[in-house]
């Protein structure tokens, strides 16, 4: 962990605190520190003063970033900074500013962590090892059913697993089990969802298929896909139903297997400038005539590019089955040119606010 957290230092700072925050808390959680040192950990952390109170009570405790307890007059927590530790808790920080990139993390970890201490989270210390087991392809039937009774996730509903980079920023955080998994892309932050769930926002975020218990697994790649097709400036949040059945089947596909309709459109885009874009067009509206009209074109000019892309394919693309395999060629070269997942630009360590985070250069 420690080496992994050095080498991601050097590449970013504030990617790098995201991952100590997570770590620093587990660590707190296993030592069972008391509730003091936790909002002390927190206040270090954010570099401001961290709170807690139980619902109900007029008393706070509120503590510096220094470790001291600050007696003074407890501020009405701000929504942005403010998170619950169960129904009769609540947790915040105090700041004068925006949210800073990290918050929402560790308000989270501070949230985990005090309700495990008061005795009333504990089953969420087994969150890593119960998500992972959902979200794992070879789970048996049991093991799924015994991770979803002690997550609270029930079997007779349909849910989705979100995910989303460490770095991504939050609007509207979903509240269902929660943890970050490891995968072949990183460490990947991954939230249950109902299957209609509230609105929420996660830049860059992917949205998995709808599954039950025992399809969570197929819910969590399909997820990992949407993520990876996510687009800085028109789709910073991705759901797998917007794509119909493409992106279920392209989680199970393997990255590393040669997909030739795909080789082929990538060196018909490399002749090409305005390859890929008039293939998104075609994927994306039904006739030639609606898609020249999006790409503001003569609808000749469409046609003779399309017989290019015929030429260059070697299949038609707008006729049967073309067209999906024009579609499934277009995503399979977006994944492969993803670079969502890739580690924002450095920042300073401190005084980054989450619309610094959204204005980084990535893109799928």
């Amino acid at each position: 962990m420690q080496e992994l957290l050095g080498r991601i230092a050097r590449l970013d700072p504030n990617s790098s605190l995201g991952l100590r925050v997570i770590a620093c808390f587990d660590e707190l959680i296993v030592g069972n520190v008391n509730t003091r040192a936790l909002l002390a950990a927190a206040a270090s952390l954010a570099g401001c003063t961290a709170g807690f109170r139980e619902s109900g009570s007029q008393a706070a405790m509120r503590v510096s970033p220094r470790g001291e307890i600050d007696r003074s007059q407890a501020p009405t927590p701000r929504d942005d900074l403010l998170a619950r530790a169960g129904d009769d808790m609540l947790v915040w920080l105090e700041r004068d500013e925006a949210p800073f990139a990290n918050d929402a993390i560790i308000l989270e970890r501070l949230a985990l962590a005090v309700r495990i201490r008061h005795g009333r989270g504990q089953r969420e210390i087994d969150n890593r090892r119960h998500l992972g087991v959902l979200t794992e392809r070879n789970s048996s039937v049991e093991e799924r059913l015994d991770a979803a009774g002690a997550l609270g996730v029930v079997a007779a509903r349909r849910y989705r697993i979100v995910a989303a980079p460490l770095f991504a920023v939050w609007e509207g955080r979903p509240s269902g089990p929660k943890d970050v998994i490891g995968t072949r892309f990183g460490p990947i932050h991954v939230v249950v969802v109902p299957e209609i769930f509230e609105p929420f926002r996660a830049a860059p975020g992917g949205i998995g298929i709808a599954a039950s218990v025992h399809g969570l697994d197929r819910s969590f790649r399909s997820a990992l896909v949407a993520l990876r097709l996510c687009d800085r400036a028109r789709e910073p949040m991705v759901v797998a139903d917007d794509y119909g059945g493409l992106i279920d089947l392209l989680a199970d596909a393997d990255d590393d297997v040669q997909h030739g309709d795909a080789d082929s459109l990538t060196l018909v885009a490399q002749q090409h400038p305005w390859a890929l874009e008039t293939v998104e067009a075609l994927v994306t509206t039904q006739t030639v005539r609606e898609a020249a009209r999006e790409l503001n074109i003569h609808h000749s000019t469409l046609q003779a590019r399309c017989d290019t892309l015929r030429t260059g394919l070697g299949f038609d693309p707008l006729q049967g089955f073309g067209r999906t395999r024009l579609g499934t060629a277009f995503l399979m070269h977006r994944l492969s040119r993803s670079t969502v997942l890739d580690l924002p630009a450095p920042a300073a360590m401190t005084g980054v606010s989450r619309p610094a985070v959204v204005q980084e250069d990535w893109r799928g």
